[in-house]
């Protein structure tokens, strides 16, 4: 199966930055699935070991601090032996790798990394200053941390980044250049050397949200350029089923000012300019189905709910996850350890639901274009769109798949974030499940993709038989680049091989999706 995030194209090696304060979900796509090269600001490393003091003072003058010089969670009040704290890191990274099943893509995991790396190096952690160059060395030499998909309900990612600590200090399992090896073995190769571990260190590496945060930049990223791809898609089927226009008019909008829909609606005005859909009078009907009736209406619910998981992403990736949390001592005010509830994520698990639902009804709608286009007495066009008549089945047969993709897509989109909570006595009694918000999103992304492959099949044919005069430029685009790898549809064959295509070749080309970005720009 295709993966959510297609490979773009290759280009001259970038640079990420990390700062702790600026790292978008670009620079975390850039590093995920480009390798993009990571530099820590100068400010970084003297902000870590402004902390560490503070962290070093705390052990000296062994003041009670939850995960330092205590145990963690539900033994938060057993005061540790001084000369146990080092070791404690480490049978704290130990005790709680226990995440199971198939390693996360290599991409996934890079993007946990970048945005743990991140999230330390904007402060609050009082890490050892010289684990934050180890990790990002790890991603600059590919050495990704196998790290199984399941373990994490998001009152931090502690059971899944716990394997990402088992490589920091030589043990674990990594892969490199496409060989799986022993933690040790990978750094090693890498020229990398493991950290050995100081008090809170052990914490600090399976502490916080980043496999939620870094996942969720991926799926953000990718989830803006499927959201593009849908109205892209769209424009193509207003062209072949010959829609009416005049519900994307600036006036009608005006008077119901509803989130997001004059972003959608301008979006596909603009795809379809330098057509002769943009003139209402050149449509088939007075009033068109829902489906493309309101498609800026329902797009637009996807814009909002992409802003609104953008604005609770964003803290995650740039603040502290951490708790305790480390303030470094300033002229006036001594540094000192605090309790946090930072590494909670109520908003962001808020979110990825939000935005499941909204990818669900943009899912529905494609289905039933599709299924628009198949029905002559709408469209005026041949049954299924089949040039032979009713002795061929055309596209019907595939009207099952779409609708068999929406019944995953709808399934998927099931809220996370309401499951029972259950914690360490009783201590630990709520959480988000965040980073399982984020993995089933990348399910729902392919299977989107997939679904508008499946209507931009249909719409392809649709406009080779309407033979309009003048396609829209965004359609235009679109239809020359399906019908370069799949012919129209004549007598009966098999098609899902063609949404396949379409689906990897297409809409997931680097090319395509760039091109439609540029049609685009002014209107987004």
């Amino acid at each position: 199966m295709t993966g959510p995030y297609p490979a773009e194209s290759e280009a001259v090696v970038e640079v990420v930055v990390v700062d702790g304060r600026s790292l978008s979900c670009a620079d975390v796509a850039a590093v995920a699935l480009r390798g993009a090269r990571v530099v820590l600001a100068d400010e970084v490393l003297p902000r870590l070991a402004c902390e560490r003091a503070v962290v070093d003072d705390v052990v000296d003058r062994q003041v009670p601090t939850y995960g330092l010089t205590t145990g963690l969670g539900s033994r938060s009040s057993y005061a540790l032996p001084r000369d146990e704290l080092a070791r404690f890191s480490v049978r704290t990274v130990r005790g709680r790798a226990n995440a199971v099943g198939d390693p996360l893509p290599a991409s996934v995991v890079r993007a946990a990394l970048i945005a743990r790396v991140n999230g330390l190096a904007g402060g609050g952690s009082g890490v050892s200053p010289g684990i934050v160059p180890l990790l990002v060395g790890m991603l600059n030499a590919g050495v990704h941390p196998l790290v199984p998909e399941t373990g994490s309900i998001g009152a931090s990612d502690l059971c899944q980044l716990a394997h990402v600590g088992l490589v920091v200090i030589g043990e674990g399992r990594a892969e490199l250049s496409g060989e799986v090896l022993d933690g040790a073995v990978a750094l090693r190769r890498a020229g990398l050397a493991p950290a050995e571990l100081g008090p809170k260190d052990g914490h600090v590496l399976c502490s916080a949200s980043p496999l939620a945060a870094g996942h969720g930049g991926l799926v953000l990223h990718e989830a803006a350029t499927v959201l593009l791809l849908a109205q892209t898609v769209t424009a193509l089927t207003f062209e072949g089923f010959r829609a009416n226009t005049s519900p994307l008019d600036t006036r009608v909008l005006g008077l119901r000012a509803a989130p997001g829909q004059s972003r959608a609606a301008a979006r596909l005005l603009a795809l379809l300019a330098g057509g002769d859909l943009t003139d209402p009078k050149h449509a088939r009907r007075v009033q068109d189905p829902i489906s493309l009736r309101c498609a800026a209406q329902v797009h637009g619910a996807l814009h909002s709910a992409l802003d609104f998981a953008g604005a609770a992403l964003d803290p995650e990736l740039n603040g502290s996850g951490d708790n305790p949390v480390v303030l470094a001592a300033t002229d006036d005010v001594p540094g000192e350890i605090l309790s946090s509830g930072n590494f909670h994520t109520p908003a962001l698990a808020l979110a990825f639901d939000t935005l499941a639902l909204a990818l669900t009804q943009t899912a529905a709608i494609s289905a039933e274009r599709m299924r628009r286009l198949l029905n002559a007495g709408l469209s005026g066009l041949p049954a299924n769109l089949s040039p032979h008549g009713p002795e061929r089945s055309g596209f019907a047969p595939l009207a099952k798949t779409a609708q068999a993709l929406v019944a995953e897509i709808r399934v998927l989109s099931a809220p996370v974030s309401t499951d029972p909570r259950h914690g360490a006595d009783g201590v630990e009694d709520d959480s988000t499940n965040a980073a399982l918000g984020a993995r089933r999103l990348s399910t729902m992304l392919v299977r989107l993709r997939q679904l508008l492959a499946v209507e931009a099949v249909a719409a392809a044919q649709a406009v080779d038989l309407a033979a309009p005069a003048a396609l829209g430029r965004g359609p235009a685009l679109l239809h020359r680049a399906i019908r370069e790898l799949v012919p129209p549809l004549d007598d009966d064959r098999p098609c899902g091989a063609d949404v396949d295509r379409l689906s990897d070749d297409v809409l997931g080309s680097d090319e395509v999706r760039s091109a439609l970005r540029a049609l685009t720009e002014e209107a987004s």
